[in-house]
């Protein structure tokens, strides 16, 4: 009889669950749940969910709160090394800060076919014409990544 043995994540899954707990975080804050963490040697330097709304800032995403966070316990503005982890595709503005943080990846859950920068509307992360190109895992837990979105924007539309 063949045993069945437990399905063990991959450390890529590892780190966007707890990405996920922070967008879980954000929903219960009333902030669009998205959650972001940066690792270096698998170690989390940086983490952020949205504060949009909370700090009335439009540049309060995960992301930029998260490379924020990471450049202060790394003491650098270059992230060389580290992994970001992200449950939405990041934006034109965010992509724009992993070119500039120098960051080595970007693993993401859903994409996003309105403003994802990372490949589904723009490739702001790896164009070639840019000092630096990260690169990009996607599609990483995206059904869970997706559907924290969705129930959050229905929620709303009650």
């Amino acid at each position: 009889m063949k045993e069945n043995k437990p399905v063990l994540w991959s450390t890529h899954q590892q780190h966007m669950a707890k990405a996920i707990l922070l967008a879980e975080d954000a929903a219960q804050k009333n902030e669009v749940p998205i959650g972001a963490i940066v690792v270096k040697d698998n170690i989390i330097v940086g983490k952020g969910f949205n504060q949009v709304e909370q700090l009335n800032d439009p540049t309060a995403h995960a992301e930029m709160i998260a490379i924020s966070a990471a450049c202060e316990t790394l003491q650098s503005k270059y992230l060389n090394g580290c992994t970001l982890y992200v449950t939405l595709e990041p934006c034109p503005m965010c992509a724009g800060a992993l070119v500039w943080s120098k960051i080595t990846r970007v693993v993401f859950g859903a994409s996003d076919a309105k403003s994802g920068s990372c490949g589904s509307l723009f490739n702001i992360s790896s164009n070639n014409k840019l000092n630096h190109q990260v690169e990009v895992i996607q599609g990483i837990l995206a059904n869970d990544c997706e559907y924290i979105l969705k129930s959050f924007f229905e929620s709303k539309r009650k």
